[in-house]
């Protein structure tokens, strides 16, 4: 077996070496061979096919990969009559090495071709499961059933009646560990592992003698492996740590080699708010190698938002100044809160613009942040064309709270034809139309292909401010434009945002929306 540290962060020498004295410890009890009924009489007209030396281990060597049989494991031969024939024996333990008892006529080569499937595979064919489970961190016990699988060539004499082999592994494997530095996460759960992929990795496939490696056309393109087990497990993995430590929750999962661009979701667990979701990563095109780990370690840090960023429209400072949440003031940061201490009138810095040049003129905002905003030209092109996909499940933290839900959009460099100066119709200016037809797309919730997550940007639902109090924070998510509507001194654009509406719509100014330029949100 081969390693390989995947580029998504440096290691410190130390943490490498401990990190290989980790993995090296799949068990603690010494193994020894084990066999089912070797060496008696009705083993004389069997073959012997033998791997490693019958010594006992209590590692695994991580440099060189040196693997464990298990109990249940089979091997499958062709014999002289191109006949399978399966291992009449398996190991009733985890040994290092065992000799294999194989029924057929195996006396006019000395080299043949073993075979070992995986334990939910037959002869030459392995099935890599959509679904995998581990159960305790740190164990690679799953691997026979998830599609571990290997190809030898066993050598003896012509005649005889033993030969030897060393299986050549064809799997990749990912060995993820997580950590995470937000408090908020501390004491939540890894209860499963989702990876998607721009091509297969799941399916069945063949050990191709010639190629040495799994051939087929396989159409899996996600894999979810389980964390949970018993005791200690059964809400799934710790995520105690602050740093990669496998042995907390150390997580592997088997998937085809080849060159793959790979999403990967983290279900994340709290059981004090009562919220499951994900916290996402994606990783670039990447080839992986049959017979190596690709250590997969993640800050699981979902995205902080401060609360600072709630503005009545155009008002030159925001909702909250000198009661902020973090600085001691009584800014609600539940929904179950309200405070009094809300801009209420219009000598108040934090409170709305009231210009209206007059009806149909049109009427931007004048503070620089409400400049950098969108205009509601702009927002119709992100609504209608720009593909809305609500995400129910992507995890993100506000005011010390943990939240999911909120929505994907196009950025705007890929969105075909996008214009400041007029809306998605192609003709109308909404900065100077009096009665507007609002444009609203109902999302999709199938979230963007692993190829494409980087040409979209994430908008969370972030609620609102209305009176003092929070509202619908997790469901709804309400964003200013730079634009006031064209008749009063009353309502201004916003982007509205739920699970089943993407709206460009106008509410009164009064209101604590978010005023945030898109590019914080990774638009570009």
């Amino acid at each position: 077996m081969k390693k390989d540290l995947f580029k998504v962060r440096l290691f410190s020498l130390a943490g490498l070496l401990g990190y290989m004295l980790t993995l090296a410890s799949c068990a603690n009890e010494d193994v020894v061979q084990k066999a089912t009924n070797t060496d008696n009489d009705n083993d004389k007209n069997l073959t012997t096919f033998s791997t490693g030396s019958p010594e006992s281990r209590t590692t695994m060597d991580y440099s060189t990969g040196a693997f464990y049989w298990e109990a249940g494991d089979y091997i499958y031969v062709k014999d002289d009559n191109n006949v399978w024939r399966k291992s009449e024996n398996t190991p009733t333990a985890k040994t290092a090495s065992f000799n294999f008892k194989v029924d057929g006529d195996f006396n006019n080569s000395a080299t043949y071709k073993v075979y070992y499937p995986g334990k939910n595979g037959t002869n030459d064919q392995v099935t890599i499961p959509a679904e995998q489970t581990q159960t305790k961190p740190n164990s690679t016990e799953h691997f026979g059933v998830s599609g571990d699988c290997g190809i030898a060539d066993a050598t003896g004499t012509v005649g005889g009646k033993a030969f030897s082999f060393k299986l050549d592994h064809q799997a990749a494997y990912l060995v993820f560990q997580p950590y995470t530095t937000n408090t908020v996460l501390h004491d939540c759960y890894l209860t499963k592992i989702e990876v998607n992929s721009d091509n297969d990795i799941t399916d069945t496939y063949t050990l191709d003698p010639t190629t040495g490696v799994l051939t087929g056309t396989g159409s899996g393109q996600q894999i979810v492996l389980t964390t949970k087990g018993s005791g200690a497990y059964a809400e799934g993995f710790p995520l105690t740590n602050t740093s990669a430590d496998i042995t907390t929750n150390g997580a592997c999962m088997i998937i085809k080699p080849g060159t793959h661009t790979l999403r990967i979701r983290y279900w994340v667990k709290s059981i004090t708010d009562d919220i499951e979701g994900t916290v996402t990563k994606t990783l670039s095109s990447h080839f992986f190698a049959k017979n190596k780990y690709y250590n997969m370690i993640f800050n699981l840090n979902p995205r902080d938002y401060d609360g600072s960023h709630y503005y009545m429209w155009d008002a030159q400072q925001q909702y909250w100044l000198g009661h902020e949440w973090n600085k001691g003031g009584d800014q609600p940061t539940t929904e179950r809160l309200s405070s009094n201490n809300y801009p209420q009138i219009n000598s108040d810095p934090r409170y709305y613009n009231e210009t209206a040049p007059g009806y149909g003129i049109r009427n931007d905002a004048q503070t620089v942040l409400f400049k950098s905003l969108p205009n509601v030209n702009e927002l119709s092109w992100y609504v209608m064309k720009g593909d809305p996909r609500w995400d129910k499940d992507e995890l993100w933290t506000s005011m010390g709270h943990l939240y999911q839900g909120g929505m994907w959009f196009l950025k705007k460099a890929n969105i075909t034809d996008y214009s400041t100066e007029h809306s998605s119709d192609g003709i109308t200016d909404l900065r100077t139309e009096t009665n507007p037809s609002y444009f609203e797309n109902t999302p999709s919730d199938v979230l963007p292909s692993a190829t494409d997550a980087n040409k979209y940007f994430y908008l969370p639902a972030l609620g609102s401010y209305q009176w003092g109090w929070l509202r619908t924070t997790g469901y709804s998510g309400v964003y200013w434009t730079s634009s006031a509507r064209p008749r009063g001194s009353i309502y201004a654009y916003n982007l509205y945002i739920t699970p089943t509406q993407a709206w460009v719509s106008s509410f009164e100014r009064y209101a604590g929306f978010i005023a945030q330029p898109f590019s914080d949100f990774g638009d570009n």
